[in-house]
């Protein structure tokens, strides 16, 4: 499949909301099935996406200038907008490998953030691809693989992990 038809096949941002999460009693979370190849294809696209520069301040040196000399005049701290996502990426697929634990195949109870850090990696990798300033042509078996992960968790139900008891 292409990667103008798997990032066809992606929920509009301007109409997309994410299901309420709010179950009582207990953490709600949806598990799916994950294969140790398929985090290996998440991983590769994760370096991918991380190793792509949207603001041009590692390859323009001048933009670069101005942005420390504005940091060090006015204080400001000279962060990247998607550092955060690329913090979140990386928290879940560690979470994922931890589930996983070395086995080929395991079930991922998958969180309320790991959804929607799925959908941002999917749209942030569409923003990446469809921007004519950056290069970024990732595999679209990667891509496809991401959003089948990404499908599973919508496909499935919410169940309560460490439910409480009406005891405590």
């Amino acid at each position: 499949m292409s990667l103008d038809s798997v990032f066809g096949q992606l929920p509009d941002p301007q109409s997309y909301s994410f299901p309420s999460y709010s179950l009582p009693q207990g953490e709600p979370v949806r598990p799916i099935a994950l294969t140790a190849a398929e985090l290996e294809t998440l991983l590769g696209l994760y370096e991918t996406f991380a190793a792509v520069d949207p603001t041009g301040i590692d390859s323009n040196p001048f933009l670069r200038a101005t942005s420390e000399f504005l940091q060090q005049t006015f204080g400001t701290t000279l962060e990247r907008p998607d550092e955060q996502l690329h913090d979140d990426i990386a928290g879940m697929l560690n979470d994922f490998a931890e589930a996983l634990d070395g086995e080929s195949v395991g079930v991922v109870d998958a969180t309320a953030a790991h959804h929607r850090t799925l959908y941002f990696f999917l749209t942030g990798a569409k923003g990446y691809h469809m921007a004519p300033h950056i290069r970024f042509e990732p595999e679209p078996a990667a891509v496809e693989t991401l959003y089948e992960v990404f499908q599973r968790v919508l496909d499935q139900e919410f169940y309560l992990k460490r439910p409480k008891s009406v005891l405590e």
